[in-house]
C-alpha cells in the first residue's frame, strides 16, 4: 500500500455489493453532487459498508488509491437506471485504483451512520475503530488547511481508465446494456443528418 501518514483519506459510505462490484471490477465510484463533500481532491478513498454487506457490515474494509474525478450524470454512470428519478442529476465520478483489503478491517463500534469523514494516512493505519479516524485538536487546523489546498489545486488531478480489461459480460451485467452484440451505430441529433 503507498499510503503515507500524510496521505488525505475520505471515508465514504459504499452503499451495497454491487457499488463493490462496480469499485473493484470498474474502477470508479459515484458521489451525489448535491450532498457530496466540499473536497473530492483526496489521496484515497476508504469504503465504509453498512449492515447490508450482513457480517462485513458496519466497518471499513477496504481503501483504494483516487486517479481523478468528473463530473457526470447518474444515468451516464447506471446505464440500466436511465428512468431513475435521479438519471439527470450530477455525480461526481471517482476514478480509483484498485481496492486494497486493510489488514484489520475497522469496526464502527457505536457509529450506527456515517456518509462522509476525512482523515489522513497516520489515523487510518493505526485506527482500532471508527472513532480513531477523528482527526481533533491542531492536527484538525492541519487537515482543513490540506483540503483547501488541495480543493485550490484540483485542476492538477488527471483522470485515468481502469488498467485492466473487463469481460463485456461483466460489463453487460453492470452498467445495464441490453444487447452487447449489437452493433453501435451512432445517431445523428434529431432534425440533423451526419455528412
Amino acid at each position: 500500500m503507498g499510503m503515507t501518514p500524510t496521505s488525505l483519506i475520505l471515508v465514504c459510505l459504499l452503499p451495497t455489493q454491487r457499488d463493490l462490484e462496480i469499485a473493484r471490477l470498474l474502477g470508479w465510484y459515484r458521489i451525489p453532487l448535491r450532498t457530496a463533500p466540499k473536497v473530492v481532491a483526496v489521496d484515497y478513498l476508504a469504503f465504509y459498508q453498512p449492515s447490508a454487506f450482513g457480517e462485513h457490515g458496519g466497518q471499513i474494509e477496504y481503501v483504494a488509491q483516487v486517479r481523478g474525478h468528473e463530473l457526470t450524470t447518474r444515468g451516464e454512470l447506471l446505464k440500466d437506471e436511465v428512468n431513475h428519478a435521479r438519471a439527470k442529476e450530477e455525480y461526481y465520478k471517482i476514478q480509483i485504483g484498485g481496492l486494497e483489503k486493510l489488514k484489520e478491517p475497522i469496526p464502527s463500534e457505536k457509529w450506527k451512520r456515517l456518509t462522509f469523514l476525512y482523515t489522513t494516512g497516520e489515523y487510518l493505519l493505526n485506527a482500532k475503530s471508527l472513532n480513531d479516524l477523528v482527526v481533533d485538536g491542531d492536527e484538525r487546523h492541519i487537515l482543513w488547511k490540506s483540503l483547501r489546498e488541495r480543493a485550490e489545486n484540483e485542476q492538477l488531478y488527471k483522470t485515468d481508465l481502469p488498467e485492466v480489461d473487463i469481460p463485456p459480460e461483466v460489463l453487460v451485467a453492470l452498467l445495464g446494456i441490453k444487447d452487447a452484440n449489437e452493433p453501435y451505430e451512432p445517431k445523428a441529433p434529431k432534425g440533423e443528418e451526419w455528412q
